[in-house]
C-alpha cells in the first residue's frame, strides 16, 4: 500500500501566515502608539518663550510643569497615546518624531498648532 499523504498541515500553515501578514502589516505603519509628552500654551507667545528654555537648557519635565496649561501639567506626561486617539496635526507630528529622552529631547519646532492651542511635542516611546 501507497503510504497516506496528509492534506491537513498544508492548509493549517497557509492560514497562520496570511493572519501573521495581516499582523504585519498594521505594524509596518510606524507603530500603533507613541509615549508622549507636551507643552500645551493657548497664546503663541507663551509657548515660545517655552520654546526658548527648551534651547536653553531646561529639562522638558521643568519647562512643561512651568508652561503647560492642561492636565498633564506634571513634566507633560500624556502617557501612551494609539493612533487615532490624537488629533490630526499633533498625532502626525508625534509619529514623525524621534524617541528621545528628558534630558536630550527631539521636540517640535516649530510648536504645533491645533485646535487646544499651540503644543511643543516629544516621544519617549514607540510601539
Amino acid at each position: 500500500m501507497p503510504p497516506k499523504k496528509s492534506g491537513g498541515a498544508k492548509g493549517a500553515t497557509k492560514g497562520k501566515s496570511e493572519d501573521e501578514s495581516k499582523g504585519a502589516s498594521k505594524e509596518k505603519k510606524g507603530g500603533t502608539a507613541v509615549k508622549v509628552r507636551h507643552i500645551l500654551c493657548e497664546k503663541q507667545t507663551k509657548v515660545l518663550e517655552a520654546l526658548e528654555k527648551l534651547k536653553g537648557g531646561v529639562k522638558f519635565p521643568e519647562v512643561a510643569a512651568q508652561y503647560s496649561e492642561d492636565k498633564a501639567r506634571q513634566g507633560g506626561d500624556l502617557g501612551w497615546m494609539t493612533r487615532g486617539s490624537m488629533v490630526g496635526p499633533f498625532q502626525d507630528a508625534a509619529f514623525s518624531l524621534p524617541v528621545s529622552t528628558v534630558n536630550s529631547p527631539v521636540y517640535t519646532d516649530p510648536p504645533i498648532k491645533t485646535k487646544f492651542g499651540y503644543h511643543i511635542i516629544m516621544v519617549e516611546g514607540k510601539k
